[in-house]
């Protein structure tokens, strides 16, 4: 397996040139590394007009090994080859580096870049990516893999100490300024003289990497504050995160871990292009895994889904509770803990489960919950700007003065165990701590009957305190200043969270309300789910009357790999059927399969392609429009997409055959939606779409009509 390593985008805040000078320090060793033993020039060329020097070095290295493996490989160090090109009139310096010595066996490349930053001329930027490849190594293939990403990560934590030590070095000798490049016809002739003697080769160590951390107030004008106080720095190149900002607002990740953020993120600005998450968000999943970067993303992407289908991220703004909820639900969010995270109170043993059940059902109960979550996530967002630090998580404090066997009752538990799935599958990492406090005789047998449902890193944040244990050592005023603890739990200030009390039986529904009630509320969705097989596509109609409308799309690939068609016939097809493999069809509101096309027509004759196949892999969400020049009937399909065999041979590849193995009986599954932007809203311009009547034209803001044809699309996986 092939391991990847990315940097965030580190940036110093002194201008390229004095960076370099520092750097050139470093060879041809360097004691701060005492792995790099020393290191030979075996090429070098230089322009002739001094922009461009590429050197490229032999690199000794003293790798920190066992004495029996290096005996066993043969060998007392290990060579890399480096190759550095300074481009001074760009005001860049890539860094290539390979492993020489077992290079048959052990791939190893690394590169780096300096460049200035794109909205600070006087700061300058560094990013790194690596990767280690370990084909074979005497049978010690992973002990090789952990001893050379431990050798990698210490050197990247040692060299951030690297260019700040030169440039203080530097600036002890008075050096704090270094004249940038300039062509030789325009340097006067002693600066000429002066800039050559002072200039050295630049070249750069494979195993380190410079670090933004910098001593603020060395230079007030490479800084750009008079103060010299640090500044957050916004703008980093192509939207990448930069070292500074991870430490504001995400804390402190070890580089393996910034390195899994970046890439799941990068993965998803491929995928989920202007909708994805935000940071602090990815970041929980991947803690949630381990930071196991292939478990993240299939965890994110059915979370993404979930919310998308269920318009989650628009709960806080469009639903309101019930009065019922408001009333008798007894929770609510009062001030934070004395880690600054948010403070969420639950006065679970007075409040009516059955109750609140019983009148609003389960649906209505995890809706309340679900919008709770998102104030939690938007309280945390708030709480990082005024603490000045990460928070990500919440502090939950549940009192269970009162619970009693009433609590148990089936549904009620039921419900409750439902609302713990859906939270642990969307919400991962949210909570930071949970205080039970006044558990009764009764609470363990509640907790035998959720704590099976609860991730095992959620249950190690309980605390759990029974009569008034919480008031003495260790309890409540360990994680809540005194000031804060609510007035029902003998403290000081008064707690506006409802008191609960009995739902009155008056307000109970019956089933058939509830269920109808239920139904409407996960069926409040503009998507439609549907199953794809293989030889069964998914397809639906849609007439147009006028022509010169437009049919956008928007689609989610939740399970598999399909092909996107469009087709147009003058002629509509028959009614549709309904798919004979019953027992195929998905859970999810609106899952079906419809299939229009009749088996007796001909492509060419009796319908048309209009649109180029589009494969669509698995996790995918993708977007378009499609300006129509005919009237008539358009067909939109999802088909099941076939594994391509290898050109050379008959035989799949073992790719293909591992990628088939993946799509559990040849089944995919989208949920997508689609509407039609009539010609009077569209005024023949693609541009008019973002300004439509339409809900949906914003996703096809950016289509662009063709010149020789009517008929136009936009793709955009997002």
């Amino acid at each position: 397996m092939v391991q990847k390593y990315q940097s965030p985008v580190r940036v110093y805040k002194h201008p390229f040139e004095l960076i370099m000078a520092a750097y050139e320090r470093r060879f041809p060793t360097c004691p701060l590394i005492p792995m790099f033993v020393d290191s030979d020039v075996v090429n070098e060329f230089k322009s002739e007009d001094g922009a461009i020097h590429v050197i490229e070095r032999r690199c000794k290295l003293d790798i920190d090994a066992p004495r029996l493996l290096k005996k066993i490989a043969g060998v007392d160090y290990v060579y890399f080859v480096q190759k550095n090109s300074l481009n001074s009139r760009e005001r860049t310096l890539h860094i290539e580096a390979h492993n020489e010595t077992f290079s048959n066996r052990v791939i190893i490349n690394e590169f780096c870049c300096y460049t200035v930053h794109p909205e600070n001329e006087d700061w300058t930027c560094f990013e790194q990516s690596a990767s280690l490849d370990i084909k074979s190594f005497f049978g010690f293939e992973s002990t090789v893999e952990k001893i050379a990403m431990k050798q990698y990560t210490s050197n990247i934590k040692k060299g951030k100490e690297i260019i700040e030590y030169y440039l203080h070095q530097l600036e002890e000798e008075g050096i704090t300024f270094v004249p940038r490049w300039m062509p030789p016809s325009l340097k006067p002739s002693s600066e000429i003289s002066s800039s050559s003697a002072s200039r050295k080769p630049a070249a750069v160590s494979t195993v380190v990497t410079p670090d933004t951390t910098q001593k603020e107030g060395q230079s007030s004008e490479a800084l750009g504050s008079p103060s010299g106080a640090p500044e957050p720095v916004v703008g980093t190149p192509d939207d990448k995160l930069d070292a500074d900002y991870i430490k504001r607002y995400l804390g402190d990740l070890t580089p393996l871990q910034e390195s899994c953020l970046i890439r799941l993120r990068q993965w998803l600005q491929e995928t989920h292009k202007g909708k994805i998450p935000k940071d602090e968000h990815i970041l929980r999943f991947l803690r949630a895994r381990d930071f196991n970067i292939d478990k993240a993303r299939e965890i994110m992407c059915q979370s993404l889904t979930w919310r998308k289908q269920h318009q989650v991220d628009y709960i806080l703004d469009t639903w309101n509770p019930p009065q019922v909820l408001q009333d008798y639900y007894a929770g609510g969010w009062h001030h934070h803990d004395k880690d600054g995270r948010p403070l969420y109170v639950l006065r679970l043993g007075q409040m009516d489960t059955k109750g609140l059940v019983r009148a609003l059902g389960e649906e209505a109960l995890l809706r309340y919950v679900l919008s709770i979550n998102e104030e939690g996530l938007r309280r945390c967002e708030e709480n990082t700007k005024v603490f000045g630090r990460p928070i990500s998580s919440w502090t939950c404090l549940v009192d269970l003065e009162g619970l009693n066997m009433r609590h148990l009752w089936r549904p009620g538990v039921k419900a409750l165990l439902r609302i713990i799935e859906v939270v642990e599958a969307n919400y991962p990492e949210t909570l930071g701590r949970l205080l039970i406090l006044r558990a009764p005789r009764v609470f363990p047998v509640l907790w035998t009957l959720v704590s099976p449902f609860i991730d095992d890193n959620t249950r190690r944040k309980f605390l759990i305190y029974a009569g008034n244990d919480y008031q003495g050592p260790g309890g409540l005023l360990d994680y809540i200043d005194k000031e804060i603890i609510p007035d029902f739990l003998s403290g000081e200030c008064m707690c506006e969270v409802p008191e609960g009390g009995l739902v009155p039986k008056s307000l109970y529904r019956t089933a058939e309300e509830l269920e109808n009630e239920d139904l409407k509320l996960w069926t409040e969705t503009i998507y439609q789910s549907a199953s794809v097989f293989k030889g069964a596509p998914h397809e639906i109609l849609i007439q147009i009357v006028d022509a010169s409308s437009v049919i956008t799309w928007d689609f989610d690939v939740c399970k598999g790999d399909i092909v996107f068609n469009i087709y147009h016939s003058k002629r509509s097809p028959q009614m549709p059927k309904k798919d004979s493999l019953g027992a195929h069809s998905i859970t999810s509101p609106g899952g079906n399969n419809v299939q229009l096309i009749d088996r007796v027509w001909q492509l060419g004759r009796d319908y048309s392609m209009v649109e180029s196949p589009l494969i669509c892999k698995e996790g995918e969400s993708v977007q378009g429009s499609h300006v129509t020049r005919w009237p008539g009937f358009y067909i939109l399909q999802w088909k099941f997409h076939n594994m391509p065999a290898c050109a050379a041979t008959n035989l799949p590849r073992v790719d293909d055959v591992l990628a088939s193995l993946q799509v559990s009986s040849h089944k995919c599954k989208v949920m997508y939606y689609t509407e039609v932007i009539g010609s009077e809203d569209f005024r023949g311009s693609m541009t008019s779409l973002e300004s439509s009547h339409s809900g949906f034209s914003q996703l096809s803001a950016a289509t662009t009509s063709s010149s020789q044809s009517h008929c136009s699309s936009m793709i955009s996986r997002s």
